[in-house]
């Protein structure tokens, strides 16, 4: 029985849906924040672009200017008053190759385009510089260049040909203040920008301590959390779990924290219980296993004094029964001996019926003891040379393999692990089933082939006979089971049943398959040596072969 908590009862908040809450609120607050910040370092970036770019080299072309505008105005005044070409010196430095002087670059002005005052105010400035330059200090420079040699005759052609200096001081006067007011609103323009640019870096200096406030309570209130929600509660299951694993199944496990917490706490007390039905139950399954145990250890001493029982009766049976078993077929090939032809047809057919019926008695209760005394015997099992084995059971066999003539092919035999003369056996057996049952047509062939398995020989007895049905592939090794009637071919019956059992003796197992063409395959496997490492599939080529005729 399974017990499963009631999740239904856990009415809380979750755990996750507590951490969703406390980082969508922190992470609202670091996004405003970085926004803010974001923002104030673009702002402050622009502002300083613009205070330190267009607007500084502004004013240093604005100053400059005014410097120029300056010396350009006293070059021109000691040139009309000396009409010395050494005084105009500072008017061609000061306007240059372009003539003029120039208050602003190209490029700054596209720049301060967007700034309308500072614009109008270069404009103004503009149109009284060029005024100045139109209307007096370009016709009094080509006024002297014009004059006659002389300092006195040019002075007396100025009067007539160049611009009053009246007009020249008040159009200089004009042009610098035009130059003067453009320089402040430039100026005030820049100041301007600079505070603007220092309230957003003090704007980006709070936003960047925001972010650290809200990092450093973010993780105070991530330690809180999980100290309160994960930390203590799962301390305290740790206890509870340590106290259960030490022994004390007993001891209740609560429910601790809430949440995921809570709800592994009820689990783990589930499990508890569980372990403890489970423990109950094994405990008694210990005690039934205890009881079949000792029931089994009564029946195996039965077994065992049944087997010695057995035993006793099987040689009792054998001696006791054999004995009469001999005077029986004795008396009855005597009375065959000394009456046969004496009597009728009738009575002759009856002594011969007892005769074999004595013979084949005997050699069933051989049989039987061969197939009783497997495995019983004590001889203790050694490495064994299946060649040598082989060449004996082909002795014992010769004057059937002789009267047959057949032909026995074989693979190098290995060395196995087991007992000789029960190994010489089932040659002996199996080879003389494929004589026994040879097919009348052809000449019996048997070949016998070895394969190196892993753990073992596997050994394969292939004829050329009457073959078997596979239907009764199994029923072959069964004690006393016969295919085919006496009249057909002699036996009792037990040979397959012996090998079977002196295989499986061996650990080994034995089947049987068709072969092709006709025949039989019967293969079993046998036991290295000991010690002895699988070492792949045995050389199929014939190393020997034993051909008896």
């Amino acid at each position: 029985m399974t017990l499963v908590p009631d999740e239904h009862r856990f009415t809380g908040v979750s755990m996750r849906r507590r951490l969703a809450r406390l980082l969508g609120a922190v992470a609202a607050m670091l996004v405003l924040a970085l926004a803010v910040a974001v923002l104030a370092l673009v702002q402050s970036r622009s502002l300083d672009a613009r205070a330190d770019g267009p607007y500084y080299r502004a004013l240093v072309d604005g100053e400059r200017a005014s410097v120029a505008l300056a010396d350009a105005d006293a070059s021109v005044s000691a040139y009309r008053a000396t009409c010395d070409e050494a005084a105009l010196e500072p008017w061609t430095r000061a306007v240059g190759a372009s003539g003029r002087i120039m208050l602003l670059a190209d490029v700054e002005r596209r720049a301060l385009a967007s700034d309308a005052e500072v614009l109008q105010a270069y404009e103004e400035a503009v149109r009284r510089t060029d005024a100045w330059f139109d209307e007096y200090a370009e016709p009094v420079v080509a006024a002297v260049e014009a004059a006659p040699a002389g300092q006195m005759a040019c002075q007396m052609e100025l009067l007539s040909t160049a611009p009053p200096i009246a007009r020249g001081d008040a159009l200089y006067e004009a042009a610098n203040d035009a130059v003067s007011r453009y320089l402040a609103e430039l100026s005030a323009q820049r100041d301007e920008v600079v505070d603007t640019r220092a309230v957003w870096e003090r704007l980006l200096l709070g936003a960047v301590a925001t972010l650290v406030l809200v990092v450093v309570l973010m993780g105070t209130m991530m330690w809180l959390a999980l100290e309160s929600w994960v930390i203590r509660p799962l301390t305290e299951l740790t206890a509870a779990v340590r106290v259960v694993s030490s022994g004390v199944l007993g001891r209740e496990i609560r429910p601790a924290g809430t949440g995921e917490v809570a709800l592994l706490a009820m689990h783990v007390e589930t499990m508890r219980r569980e372990l403890v039905h489970q423990v109950e139950e094994i405990r008694l399954s210990h005690q039934e296993v205890e009881n079949a145990h000792t029931l089994l250890s009564e029946q195996a001493r039965e077994l065992e004094r049944s087997n010695r029982d057995l035993e006793q009766f099987a040689y009792v049976a054998s001696h006791d029964l054999q004995e009469p078993l001999r005077k029986v077929a004795s008396f009855t090939q005597l009375l065959q001996k000394r009456y046969g032809g004496s009597l009728d047809d009738r009575a002759d057919q009856y002594i011969e019926f007892a005769v074999d019926g004595a013979k084949r008695m005997q050699r069933l209760i051989q049989d039987l003891l061969s197939f009783s005394r497997v495995g019983r015997t004590g001889v203790p099992r050694e490495d064994v040379e299946l060649e040598g084995v082989l060449t004996a059971a082909l002795a014992e066999l010769s004057d059937r393999i002789r009267a047959a003539d057949a032909e026995i092919v074989h693979d190098p035999m290995p060395v196995v692990h087991g007992e000789r003369a029960l190994l010489q056996q089932i040659f002996v057996n199996l080879i003389g089933n494929s004589l026994k049952f040879r097919d009348p047509d052809r000449p019996p062939s048997v070949r016998i082939e070895v394969r190196s398995m892993r753990a073992h020989w596997e050994i394969s007895v292939v004829d050329n006979g009457i073959g078997i049905d596979a239907q009764y592939a199994e029923r072959v090794f069964v004690i006393f089971q016969r295919l085919h009637s006496r009249e057909q071919y002699a036996g009792t019956g037990i040979g397959l049943s012996l090998v079977k059992r002196i295989v499986e003796y061996h650990k080994g197992r034995i089947w049987i398959e068709p072969a092709d063409g006709g025949g039989t395959i019967v293969r079993f496997t046998l036991a290295r040596r000991q010690g002895q490492p699988g070492t792949g599939r045995l050389s199929t080529e014939r190393a020997q072969s034993t051909t008896l005729q």
